[in-house]
């Protein structure tokens, strides 16, 4: 009851209480005794005005029901998702639907038959139809077992790749999940191509509020700043064409278009871990439902409702936030080269611990440059996957945004951005900045503990102490990695160690 108030509070009205990743465990959710449990937990979200959903296991055929197959064309797997359907809603009548993650990082889909994802989204829209409940699938699709040594693989190219072909051939109550970039949640990385191409197909923004990528709730990083960029990105497909409007615009029926996200909640008594943590809940709450807000003018609602805070201490309160994704990106993402971070952890510095592996994030340093090269011209044709406008600017060297330059080149290290900086001395100077700015923080929220309660204070300041470390870590092996690569020297000539 306490989480389904505070989920009321920040204006979400729909949950999927497990996760999208289905273990053995949750895979029997969705039959007998655990369906009266269900129910209990779902009477409560409704009475404050959110509807429960499931994520399912889409082998549940073959892992609940016994069958030989899963196969989404087999008549006897229709029927038995037909079956399994009307139980949860004799039991459940407000269930709001199923959402699948499926083919993706182990987990079971059509393609295991040979089947596409408009067969398996589509039977199980059917199944749940006649209750006017939807299916929401997830485009987060790709092939997780990549040999690094094949250039021409490309994970990012994976979600336009498939289901663009199936644009407008899907159910009416399915609802197509995307998240905001190709890969995976990074702290800098282009939209995703599927908005804006995708013209009728429901569809659903899909964001990441908990910071697996971006700190773990433990280093400060206020998203809404990187969300806000997400929806007001312009895809030039013509006049008007705002991801805010396109997810809406594209969709068949409007009523099934929307934003989601992973959320953030544990069981923290702060519910966030790190206290300042919370701004991003309730900033996904405020923004979804008013895409017209300011990040700042968020974190300030924030600040004011959560302390009581003499107005320049508010500001300095609301200046962290409001820099912190900046931050962040200096001391761990050099100009859109993701996943140099600890395997699995997802959580500290490790340059190429996903460099020789299978999940296709490479970042391909070496001696002579960096970046991934996803051009038509010389690389996996990535840039192709958006608008004709928009192809052009990532195609060109000259007019790619600096802030996205790795993801779509690989560069010498000398190559000069627009600030008239090389490569390698942004790289330097970010890394250096990014700590500095980590021990403005701690200053900053030092001179704050006359004015706040003792457990916000310590939290913040304890997390705010292991940031530095991290930060420190981030900016030792980064610019010792890059120096060793390139051999060009630091023009500060600060500490790098070699």
């Amino acid at each position: 009851r306490s989480y389904a108030r505070l989920l009321t509070s920040t204006g979400i009205n729909a949950i999927s209480i497990n996760n999208v990743n289905v273990h053995k465990k949750e895979t029997y959710f969705i039959k007998g005794d655990n369906l009266k449990e269900i129910r209990k937990i779902a009477d409560v979200f409704s009475e404050y005005g959110i509807r429960t959903f499931l994520a399912i296991n889409f082998a549940a055929p073959l892992a609940v029901g016994g069958l030989d197959t899963a196969d989404p064309l087999a008549p006897e797997v229709a029927a038995w998702w037909e079956n399994v359907t009307t139980d949860i809603y004799k039991e459940i009548p407000q269930f709001g639907g199923f959402i699948v993650k499926a083919d993706s990082e182990g987990e079971p889909g059509p393609f295991t038959y040979n089947r596409t994802h408009e067969d398996g989204a589509n039977m199980l829209a059917r199944a749940v139809k006649p209750f006017e409940g939807i299916v929401i699938w997830r485009c987060f699709v790709y092939n997780c077992t990549q040999d690094w040594r094949d250039r021409s693989l490309d994970r990012a190219r994976a979600a336009y790749d498939i289901f663009m072909a199936h644009d407008g051939k899907f159910e009416n109550n399915v609802i197509l999940q995307i998240k905001n970039g190709p890969i995976d949640f990074q702290i800098r990385e282009p939209n995703s191509p599927l908005f804006g191409a995708l013209k009728k197909t429901n569809q659903i923004l899909e964001f990441q509020i908990t910071q697996e990528y971006t700190g773990h709730q433990v280093d400060i990083c206020y998203l809404i700043p990187m969300w806000k960029e997400t929806l007001d990105f312009d895809t030039h497909y013509g006049k008007d064409t705002f991801i805010k409007s396109e997810i809406k615009k594209n969709s068949p029926d409007p009523r099934r278009s929307g934003i989601a996200a992973v959320g953030s909640v544990g069981m923290d008594a702060n519910w966030t871990g790190n206290k300042l943590a919370q701004a991003n809940l309730y900033g996904y709450g405020r923004l979804v439902w008013d895409n017209s807000l300011s990040a700042e003018a968020i974190a300030r609602e924030w600040v004011n409702l959560t302390f009581e805070l003499p107005e320049d201490g508010a500001a300095k309160v609301v200046e962290i936030l409001t820099t912190s994704r900046g931050v962040y990106e200096d001391y761990t993402c050099p100009l859109a080269v993701g996943f140099m971070c600890k395997p699995s952890v997802h959580y500290g510095v490790d340059i190429d611990g996903y460099e020789y592996d299978k999940w296709g994030t490479y970042h391909y340093a070496d001696r002579n440059g960096v970046g991934r090269e996803r051009s038509a011209a010389r690389g996996t044709g990535y840039t192709r996957q958006y608008s004709d406008a928009r192809f052009r600017e990532y195609e060109d060297l000259s007019s790619c945004p600096d802030e996205l330059l790795l993801f779509f080149h690989h560069v010498p290290y000398t190559h000069v951005l627009r600030s008239g900086k090389t490569v390698i001395q942004h790289i330097y100077d970010t890394h250096f900045a990014g700590v500095e700015k980590v021990e403005q923080y701690e200053k900053m929220w030092e001179a704050l503990e006359p004015f706040l309660d003792e457990e916000s204070y310590r939290n913040v300041r304890d997390r705010l102490k292991k940031q530095k470390e991290n930060a420190i870590n981030w900016r030792d092996q980064i610019n010792t990695y890059f120096y060793r690569k390139s051999g060009i020297p630091d023009v500060r000539a600060r500490k790098i160690y070699d």
